[in-house]
């Protein structure tokens, strides 16, 4: 690593620090334009870490930059992740005071339900097929304490894969009963079309960016746990979103999911 333990100490308080006063800072990448993922996972865990040790749980995990439009924008071959914390989690339906994110937007992915543990390496897809016990409509509201997401890759991972919060539909669908590729997605806002999106836009198949979470995981001694939620990676651009605004996502087969901002 190029950045010393300090370093990487005061970055992760920086974000943290912006999370809980609702104000976003620099880019990281500005001040250390040299830190790298290895090192921007670091800064992550660090404030992973912090809120475990305050009673905060982790209850599964997200995947971004799924998309080759989102890769090529910053400059990237593969996906990062984020952590997912028990008070990141929304009710369906729910409303979401906007006072509590910074710069929110939605997306609409398919959510991965483990019914076992996933450890990598050298796991497949069929790995992650069986290991899951349903999947669900999920929206994930992604925020960043990065201003006016100005991130490049290190940033968007040392702010835990820019996560906000995420709602879970209520529909469980067993792994087998569809094609995830084909599963088709409309994203609406106060009841207009705003986004359509389907399976294939994450890698391929959805699966296979679980699976490569659960490979990636291995190099830092991290397994995926039954019971764990798996964003799987976005169907479609992200929406910014504003007060008022109900965001519903409806997927063929799966089922639908919303969210009001206030």
């Amino acid at each position: 690593m190029s950045l010393s333990e300090s370093h990487l100490e005061e970055l992760a308080t920086a974000l943290y620090e912006a999370e809980r006063e609702r104000r976003p800072i620099p880019p990281l990448t500005e001040k250390y334009p040299q830190m790298t993922p290895e090192e921007a996972y670091a800064v992550q865990l660090k404030n992973i870490r912090r809120k475990l040790a305050q009673g905060r749980r982790v209850v599964g995990k997200k995947i971004g930059l799924t998309s080759r439009a989102m890769q090529q924008m910053l400059g990237v071959d593969q996906p990062d992740y984020g952590h997912l914390l028990d008070d990141m989690a929304v009710a369906d339906g729910g409303v979401v005071a906007l006072d509590r994110l910074v710069q929110p937007k939605v997306e609409a992915e398919i959510a991965f339900i483990l019914k076992r543990d996933l450890q990598g390496p050298g796991l497949t897809v069929e790995d992650v097929m069986a290991a899951t016990e349903s999947l669900a409509p999920a929206i994930e509201i992604i925020d960043s304490r990065i201003r006016n997401w100005q991130i490049k890759l290190a940033d968007t991972i040392a702010d835990n894969a820019s996560s906000g919060l995420f709602v879970l539909g209520e529909q469980r669908t067993p792994v087998d009963a569809v094609d995830l590729r084909l599963v088709g997605m409309v994203l609406s806002r106060n009841g207009e079309v705003a986004l359509t999106g389907a399976g294939a836009a994450v890698l391929g198949h959805p699966a296979v960016a679980v699976t490569w979470l659960a490979n990636k995981l291995a190099e830092f001694g991290i397994t995926l746990k039954a019971g764990e939620v798996i964003l799987s990676g976005s169907l479609s651009a992200a929406l910014g979103v504003s007060a008022g605004d109900e965001m519903r996502a409806e997927f063929a087969h799966l089922g639908s999911v919303s969210v009001t901002f206030a």
